[in-house]
């Protein structure tokens, strides 16, 4: 109820982290996501890929797959392309992803393409394991920052028959003018008529920026684990309720927010919460983010429909000075 009244509509699922615990046949013997989280729209899950490669011990790859030890308890894994599948297919999502490789950011030009290259047959792979119809199965295109890398991967990818296409490999320590560069070369490449899908981005600057690049989908923990940490995003710019500043502020989080957070709430209460470690806070902050961001896509979408973003996008760019401005005080 908490989700919905933020007006999201879609969530995500993870794979590597859904697998270790409680585990896919468990989620399938409840009749997959839908049922074991009681979600009733729709649901991604993404490959483990990124997991895999990002928080697993003592991990070992080669072009069947990859061996590693769980974070959790040290214990032996073995993720495939098939297997990525059958998770995903055992979890029931409405959307999954192939399994794939992403190359650090400062890996280099031979690493990044030999990642792209696997990605590739491991697409191939993950489109020859998958048997359910109800679910649509993304592509992932990788290359790094490389322009070159970009253009050929996403030429190879789109002559496989995918539903939609993901853009991955991003918001991995690349600056963020690297980034929107990539995206110039890569969304002009894939097909107008499928979903494209920007993989863990990011800020709200960073997704105006994206959509006006033919971006559709997104995917990130920014909105939720930065509310862990008490930092807000609000009309006004980012904000960490922690701050001093905040003890005798009897104002809303946000005046222009009508989430519960802010019509119920004041910031001196929420600071409050935040000194006595009280849980409520991160479920208060969390729903807060969220809707600020439903609020924000809701509004580039009418945006859109009415011929234009430059407004938006403008606006975004002041409000990241802004935070960047006032980093001293947010940390303080």
């Amino acid at each position: 109820d908490q989700l919905r009244s933020t007006g999201a509509s879609i969530c995500l699922g993870n794979t590597y982290h859904l697998y270790l615990r409680p585990g896919a046949e468990l989620v399938a013997a409840h009749g997959g996501l839908h049922n074991f989280m009681s979600w009733d729209g729709p649901i991604l899950t993404d490959s483990g890929g990124f997991q895999v490669f990002s928080l697993a011990q003592l991990r070992k790859m080669d072009d069947d797959g990859v061996t590693f030890q769980s974070h959790i308890d040290g214990s032996k894994h073995r993720f495939t392309p098939e297997h990525s599948i059958r998770v995903q297919e055992l979890l029931g999502a409405d959307i999954i992803m192939c399994f794939d490789e992403c190359p650090p950011a400062d890996g280099s030009k031979e690493v990044v393409l030999k990642a792209m290259e696997r990605t590739t047959r491991w697409a191939e792979r993950c489109l020859e394991a998958h048997t359910r119809e109800d679910q649509a199965l993304f592509g992932i295109v990788q290359g790094g920052v490389d322009p070159e890398l970009r253009r050929q991967h996403a030429k190879e990818m789109t002559k496989l028959e995918f539903p939609g296409f993901a853009i991955g490999g991003l918001s991995v320590g690349e600056t963020f003018e690297e980034m929107v560069t990539t995206l110039d070369v890569v969304t002009p490449l894939l097909p107008e008529d499928k979903p494209r899908y920007l993989m863990g981005v990011g800020r709200p600057l960073d997704l105006v920026e994206a959509v006006v690049r033919g971006v559709d989908m997104f995917d990130c923990v920014m909105p939720t684990r930065n509310a862990r940490m008490n930092s807000v995003y609000t009309s006004q710019g980012r904000l960490n309720i922690r701050n001093a500043r905040f003890k005798d502020d009897l104002g809303p989080l946000d005046p222009e927010c009508p989430c519960v957070c802010c019509t119920q709430f004041s910031r001196a209460y929420l600071r409050h919460l935040v000194i006595a470690k009280e849980l409520l806070v991160h479920t208060l902050l969390t729903i807060h983010n969220l809707t600020h961001y439903q609020r924000l896509m809701a509004e580039v979408r009418l945006a859109i429909s009415q011929g234009g973003l430059s407004a938006i996008v403008e606006r975004e760019r002041k409000l990241e000075a802004l935070r960047n401005a006032n980093k001293e005080l947010d940390h303080a």
